[in-house]
């Protein structure tokens, strides 16, 4: 058994979006507020009874407030026209989860509760949880009723008022906003009162895929009848490790003896590994809880412990419980003082140094060992460590290791739950980036380190991590990434997220794929989680293009967004199409237009010659042209919008350029990056003095008669490299204002 994907709906900024579960490892990628911690936090709010108390109106998405505010309008109205109220509509704006569950024939006794017919044959299997009113009519009459409230308030304060003010008082302003102005701010205070989660199972005939990165969730038959009681119980057992770790602060008080409190980690409180080992102890290895035979050492260690200190207690007491006797204490009837001791393993753990690191030095002829205090490791080895050992403790907890079995057994849980779901927030807080390697490379495989849970065993575990960053996001297979994209503002002006499922982005397109994993990882890019991409041809424009934004005051708004820059060469920058459109981020490809003669071979640009671009970005991305002539009109559209994934891509590369040379003036076709700068700045680089192509330039210039000649003579100096070189030495112009951009 396993989840295939949820489903989550009107939960905050995910309107309406599918994500799909990995059968081991998901990753949700994406950039900051595309919706990840959103996704986190319904799985953790649906799906864990005791945070369902933590619901507010901010977890609607904001779109349907205006929604939920014109229905208490029409409600007012009906009551104040004296007619019926009319029926709550809360349907289409109620925040959900839907859980499809895979599940094998031989698995079916387990989920007898959820079947949706008797004849089910299906593997998929589905649950809504949904938030919604307790009792929709009882919230229609006290919303209702705090309203008349506060208009009878306000029309008292208003009489007053008109009453001082007759009888010669100052004018007073009685207006002031009471509460409840409207529906959500009633809800803002009575939600958690007035609203719970309840169960509904789903047909898996009527489930349909996305559109366009947009679920397609099925409505609920009217008048369905809720499950009773957790649909998931003794299904899933869900453990989590929040974001917010808080190294070094005191333990959240509600959690700090709560055995389960592991499955859902507080938002507050320290996860030191003391404290850790503390639970683990009580959980798996106490001697007193259900002892059998292998405790019977250690309780009898314990006991003779126990009777040597009584016994020196009693020793060291008697000169003092004997000088009491002579204050008249205790008399014949009065009980007598007995002090005895009372020994407990965990006692051992109760302190700050329960845990400590060790250190090997030596004094050239003796080692020593050296111990410091846990809190003076560094934060990354701590969160490290803690993390790594809160994983185990959720395997042995779901696999009911030690004490723990017995203790599930006498609760009338004895059987395991046959899915665990793991679910881990930034785990690259303070890590070194290759520690985020490892620990996303092992995580899962700790989770499954437990004898029953190898060669194929029906007990599944998923593993859940939420990242902002690219050293784990590349550490992963495609298949393991969802990437959770930001929506351009609805009509409403309201944001709204999506989730691209990485799967089969590249299709059956091995080789393709197999490039742009390698290449990606290689160049540590931020594709997954950037506002936009800019693609471009080599080292040249890596080094020039982002110098020339930071120097034009007209980009200056660029310097304020999350921009990758991606070098990668014309011949290439096609094969990342297939991801860049799934991803739907915005992107700018600057590239060359490189033209070859009839025979394939490079040449200097020139018109009414039968020229093609060899640029396969061009041929075969956008604007899908191969003539050279065709490429450079001043009409052809350099800008591709993808409508219904709403979004853009922007082509850029080289056009034609009207200048003045010498004593002729004409069109200038320049071919490359570099050639189009020297044509742009003839005066700039007749004047400069340098090396390598700076002086190339400046020769080429001066041998040249007409712009034909130049653009000859600079396609030969440039066939001989050195364009990084050129790139480094225009970063050091004194004004880089004085060099105008293509």
């Amino acid at each position: 058994m396993r989840i295939d994907f949820v489903e989550i709906a009107n939960f905050r900024k995910l309107h309406s979006t599918r994500v799909g579960f990995s059968e081991d490892k998901t990753v949700f990628v994406g950039a900051n507020n595309s919706g990840k911690t959103s996704a986190m936090i319904a799985l953790r709010y649906f799906l864990v009874e005791r945070e369902r108390s933590n619901f507010s109106l901010n977890d609607f998405t904001l779109s349907h407030w205006p929604t939920i505010n014109a229905m208490g309008v029409t409600w007012e109205t009906a009551k104040a026209a004296g007619g019926a109220l009319p029926a709550p509509a809360w349907s289409e704006i109620l925040p959900f989860l839907d859980v499809w569950l895979h599940v094998e024939d031989d698995e079916v006794h387990y989920v007898q509760k959820i079947l949706p017919t008797l004849d089910w044959e299906s593997n998929r299997l589905g649950v809504r949880l949904r938030l919604e009113p307790k009792d929709a009519l009882e919230l229609q009459k006290e919303y209702l009723a705090a309203r008349a409230d506060a208009e009878r308030i306000q029309a008292a304060g208003s009489a007053l008022a008109e009453k001082n003010k007759a009888e010669g008082g100052a004018e007073e302003a009685f207006t002031v906003s009471l509460w409840p102005r409207n529906l959500t701010e009633f809800l803002q205070r009575r939600l958690g009162k007035l609203f719970g989660v309840k169960a509904y199972v789903l047909d898996p005939e009527k489930c349909k895929e996305p559109e366009y990165g947009v679920a397609q969730p099925q409505p609920l038959i009217e008048d369905s009848e809720p499950v009773d009681g957790d649909p998931f119980k003794g299904l899933i057992r869900i453990h989590e490790i929040s974001a917010q770790r808080g190294f070094g602060q005191a333990e959240n008080a509600r959690n700090a003896n709560d055995d389960d409190s592991d499955i859902v980690a507080a938002a507050s409180g320290t996860r030191k590994l003391s404290e850790q080992l503390r639970r683990y102890y009580n959980r798996h290895l106490d001697p007193y809880e259900n002892p059998d035979a292998q405790d019977l050492r250690a309780l009898k260690a314990i006991e003779d412990a126990q009777k040597a200190f009584d016994g020196r207690l009693k020793e060291g007491f008697a000169a003092a419980l004997a000088e009491m006797e002579t204050l008249g204490y205790p008399g014949v009837t009065d009980p007598r003082l007995k002090i005895s001791t009372r020994l407990k393993p965990i006692d051992g753990l109760n302190h700050e140094a329960a845990v400590q690191y060790v250190i090997r030095t030596t004094d050239g002829e003796t080692a020593l060992d050296l111990h410091l205090p846990e809190d003076s490791n560094g934060l990354g080895y701590q969160n490290l460590i803690s993390m790594v050992f809160r994983l185990m403790s959720f395997r042995d907890a779901w696999m009911r290791v030690g004490k723990a079995r017995s203790k599930a057994a006498a609760s009338g849980e004895a059987i395991i739950p046959p899915l665990h779901l793991v679910l881990v927030e930034e785990p690259e807080a303070h890590l070194h980036t290759q520690v985020q390697q490892v620990f996303i490379r092992q995580a899962y495989n700790i989770l499954r380190a437990h004898d029953e849970l190898k060669n194929g065993s029906r007990l599944t575990t998923q593993l859940v991590v939420s990242t902002h960053s690219s050293h784990i996001a590349h550490e992963c297979e495609f298949a393991s990434l969802r990437y959770f994209r930001r929506m351009p503002a609805s009509d409403k002006g309201i944001p709204t997220s999506c989730v691209v499922n990485l799967t089969d982005v590249f299709g059956g397109a091995s080789d393709t794929k197999r490039f742009v994993a390698r290449y990606l990882k290689v160049t540590h890019c931020d594709l997954f989680f950037a506002d936009a991409a800019v693609l471009i041809e080599g080292p040249a424009e890596r080094i020039l293009v982002p110098h020339f934004l930071q120097h034009h005051d007209e980009f200056r708004d660029l310097s304020e967004c999350y921009i990758t820059w991606l070098e990668i060469g014309g011949s290439h920058a096609h094969r990342l199409k297939d991801l860049i459109e799934s991803l739907g981020l915005t992107t700018l490809i600057i590239t060359d237009i490189d033209a070859t003669d009839k025979d394939g071979k490079s040449t200097p640009p020139k018109r009414g010659s039968n020229q093609k671009s060899r640029n396969e970005t061009l041929k075969s991305w956008f604007p899908c042209a191969e003539m050279l002539d065709e490429l450079i009109k001043p009409e052809v559209n350099k800008i591709k919008i993808y409508e219904k994934e709403r979004f853009a891509i922007r082509v850029a590369y080289q056009c034609p350029i009207p200048i003045a040379f010498k004593s002729g003036s004409g069109e200038a076709l320049p071919n490359t990056l570099e050639d189009a700068l020297v044509f742009q700045n003839i005066d700039f680089f007749a004047k400069h003095s340098g090396r390598g192509l700076f002086a190339k330039f400046r020769k080429a210039i001066e041998d040249s008669t007409t712009i034909d000649d130049l653009g000859k003579n600079l396609f030969i100096n440039l066939k001989d490299g050195g364009k990084a070189e050129l790139a480094l030495d225009l970063l050091e112009i004194e004004d880089p204002k004085a060099l105008k951009s293509t």
